[in-house]
């Protein structure tokens, strides 16, 4: 019996505007609303403060990633430039952390849009809005890239739209003496508040809502010039959507300054009813669900499912999960299978259960990252000469892994442990996959 020896590759399809606004819709740049009543009980009501130290925490990162993209452009993220750089062991390890974020990301906002559709829409159960949602994504993921382009275009436009309408109304709730009454720093700083610690461990919450931007990376071989385009957008939507995470917070912070008063739910959904009355609420309510529910899940399953089919196609997942649609070319039934583990999940499990996951995983497969750029590019390529290689290839990564760890060590008790039995099961499935380390499965050659 023949066989077309030709296997079937992704679609290369993306354009660098995609990228860009592929990562905004994936970190959502109405993200703040849904945790910024937590952020700021955390921050003592500088939830604006929390997202620039946030900044700070990715931007070392992103500049790494922007260093392996441009020297491996393909998918995998974490998982493939670790596995290039240090050994496939430490790489498996890396991509089974990392997992744990694009596995449990679409479970986690799906059951956190199922909540507001039920508040919506109580006489509906929550199991029957994610089943919608996921059925929905699986269809415009496996019909191609383009299409979850399109969709995440749309709903970018409509959060933009709701973004814009909630600062105009709140700025002019606040002038008109509403709230603070005025425009003044205290969002940002208060004098004898600010504590380390406690900066820290709103970090660790709002971090989450950074969590994405890594993903443009698993676009590399759907990107019409990766090497170039990969980096480049990563940085720019990290920044942008941190400008938008800031001014958000900052105005609903001017609207309800007192944040002991605050219900942590639903605490921006709260200022802006006090800012624009129910239609306000609503609107967003609506807009967050269509933000959150549609593209924001389209893109972490998009995500997600690259992430599994790089680690299948390398041999360290069942091989099934690597096949490629004959016709619309994207990886099918990882995305199939990223739905309905996304619903055994979003059913099952908490949304504090499900964050803790994701956050573990991201933040401590981050560091490796940045761990690997330094071991690369600065100890086994010796590239030390002039101050653009030390920054790049010395500073920026150690920086990047010293936030990330400061942050790593105010993960509560709970998500430690949840952490390391992930972990624990990742060495076990490796030594399975590798007979105790002594050989490597054999990785796809993309030259």
């Amino acid at each position: 019996m023949s066989h077309n020896t030709k296997e079937p590759t992704l679609k290369v399809a993306l354009s660098y505007k995609d990228l860009v606004i592929y990562g905004l819709v994936f970190m959502v740049v109405i993200a703040p609303m849904s945790i910024f009543g937590f952020v700021s009980k955390e921050s003592h009501g500088m939830a604006p403060l929390v997202y620039i130290v946030g900044i700070a925490c990715m931007i070392f990162t992103a500049l790494s990633y922007r260093k392996m993209s441009q020297r491996y452009p393909i998918a995998g993220s974490v998982y493939a430039y670790v596995n290039k750089a240090t050994n496939p062991h430490i790489g498996f390890l890396a991509g089974w952390l990392i997992m744990m974020d694009y596995l449990f990301a679409p479970a986690l906002l799906y059951a956190m849009t199922a909540s507001w559709c039920t508040d919506l829409l109580p006489f509906v159960p929550g199991w029957a809005w994610i089943a919608l949602f996921i059925l929905t994504n699986c269809w415009v993921n496996i019909r191609g890239i383009e299409n979850t382009a399109k969709a995440d275009i749309f709903i970018f436009s409509i959060s933009i739209l709701a973004l814009i309408v909630f600062l105009v109304v709140g700025i002019h709730y606040v002038l008109n003496g509403g709230g603070t009454g005025e425009l003044n720093l205290v969002p940002l700083y208060k004098p004898n508040v600010i504590d380390p610690q406690f900066i820290g461990t709103a970090v660790t919450i709002a971090a989450l809502s950074f969590l994405g931007f890594d993903g443009i990376s698993t676009l590399a071989e759907e990107a019409k010039n990766p090497t170039r385009d990969i980096g480049r957008a990563i940085i720019v939507a990290l920044l942008v959507v941190g400008v938008f995470f800031i001014l958000q917070c900052y105005v609903a912070t001017l609207i309800q300054p007192d944040f002991t008063k605050m219900n942590p739910d639903t605490a921006f959904f709260d200022a802006a009813y006090l800012a624009g009355g129910t239609p306000l609420k609503i609107f967003l309510l609506i807009v967050n669900i269509l933000a959150v529910g549609v593209a924001n899940t389209l893109a972490a399953q998009a995500a997600a499912s690259r992430i599994v089919y790089g680690m299948a196609r390398d041999n360290f997942l069942p091989k099934i999960f690597s096949r490629i649609h004959p016709t619309y070319r994207t990886p099918w039934i990882s995305t199939i299978a990223i739905g309905i583990l996304s619903m055994i999940l979003g059913i099952s499990l908490s949304i504090d259960f499900l964050a803790k996951l994701i956050n573990f995983g991201a933040m401590t497969s981050f560091i490796i990252l940045n761990i690997s750029v330094f071991w690369m590019f600065f100890i086994k390529e010796k590239q030390r000469s002039g101050l653009g290689n030390i920054l790049s290839n010395l500073i920026f990564p150690l920086i990047g892994t010293g936030i990330l760890a400061y942050v790593w060590v105010n993960f509560d008790k709970a998500t430690m442990e949840i952490g390391f039995t992930w972990l624990a099961l990742g060495i076990i499935v490796g030594m399975v996959k590798t007979r105790f380390y002594k050989m490597v499965p054999t990785p796809v050659s993309l030259n």
